[in-house]
């Protein structure tokens, strides 16, 4: 059960070779994710930032690793210490300081973890933790110290959670989450996406995942294949919280997931410096858009201890969400949201 001088150029994809790396369309993903960045001084090195950080990195990185896939790394401006991709994965001193109201566990998901995999909050649905691992760490995440040792399944496990799936008639939906469920192989997941279809009453897959926008080369034939050819309408959740996200790599990719029929919606994370920003916010919403896909949430922080120097007040993020109103047809205006224990269902702001 769970317990709890700067330059202004980009970096080239010849730097990330040179570096241990190639251009994302070569690689195939396990690839990428054998080559993950998680030394705090090659992050540094990579992209040219001050040398002097690397003690309250590296004191950060102790506290919870640094992960960053180097497809990622040809988004961010070298030698900009405020590049808002950065932001989302560079450890810092503030992760080290306790913070009042501030938790391991905000979403007190132990009193919704029936059995070791599943948690179920919400009437209709419920999280299988496919994976205990994520292509990147983003430096807010609310499951930074989840114990995914409790929830890592084996084949026995997965049959407790399958069974207790199969007794919830309520049930329509299974969402696949994490860490990030596409760290999985494609043959354990459409392993596992055959016994979920052949349960009769879901009739939607839903899988929340960050790795077709930090590692496009994820979104493959096999992939397509069992998540597309499911008797389950495919759902993707997004995981983007900035337009400079979103290269022509992943849109490439997303193409790919349309083609295929899937359905794809993003969900954001309202972070202080990073897209707290009316044109922040606008420009997010239309990049997706015309990559195909729909803004659906943008959460307030979860309030995990290590993150809170990244918390928007509730009073400006309404502000914000109110001026993106105004600006941009309603379709493209996400929900904001904030996801509060016990509650049955996400608490609009």
């Amino acid at each position: 059960m769970i317990q709890h001088a700067q330059p202004t150029r980009e970096i080239s994809s010849i730097e990330i070779t040179a570096s241990g790396g190639e251009s994302a369309p070569a690689r195939r993903w396990q690839d990428e994710m054998a080559d993950l960045v998680t030394d705090p001084q090659e992050l540094l090195t990579l992209l040219q930032l001050a040398p002097e950080q690397l003690p309250q990195l590296s004191a950060a990185a102790d506290l919870f690793q640094l992960r960053v896939p180097r497809p990622l790394l040809r988004r961010i401006q070298p030698g900009n210490p405020r590049d808002p991709l950065l932001l989302q994965v560079l450890p810092t001193g503030a992760e080290l300081q306790p913070t009042p109201g501030f938790s391991d566990d905000p979403l007190e998901e132990a009193n919704a973890n029936p059995v070791p995999g599943v948690v179920h909050k919400y009437r209709g649905r419920l999280l299988l933790i496919a994976a205990g691992q994520c292509a990147v760490n983003c430096r807010y995440c609310f499951r930074r110290a989840f114990p995914y040792s409790d929830n890592h399944l084996n084949r026995s496990q997965w049959q407790q959670a399958l069974d207790y799936i199969r007794e919830q008639q309520d049930l329509r939906e299974v969402i696949l989450s994490g860490g990030d469920p596409l760290v999985m192989n494609d043959r354990q997941l459409a392993w596992l996406a055959d016994e979920l279809a052949q349960i009769p009453q879901l009739d939607k897959l839903r899988i929340h995942t960050r790795l077709p926008i930090v590692a496009p080369s994820r979104v493959n034939e096999e992939f397509l294949a069992w998540f597309a050819g499911s008797r389950l309408k495919p759902v993707l959740v997004l995981h983007c919280n900035h337009a400079n996200e979103i290269d022509s790599e992943v849109r490439a990719a997303l193409g790919k997931l349309r083609a295929a029929g899937v359905t794809l919606l993003n969900q954001s994370v309202l972070l202080k410096e990073v897209n707290d920003s009316e044109d922040a916010l606008a420009e997010l919403s239309e990049t997706l858009f015309d990559a195909g896909v729909l803004p659906y949430y943008l959460h307030q922080l979860d309030r995990v201890q290590g993150a809170a120097h990244f918390e928007v007040s509730d009073e400006r993020a309404r502000a914000l969400v109110e001026a993106v109103r105004q600006r941009l047809p309603g379709y493209l205006v996400p929900k904001l949201v904030r996801e509060i224990p016990a509650e049955k269902s996400k608490t609009p702001l």
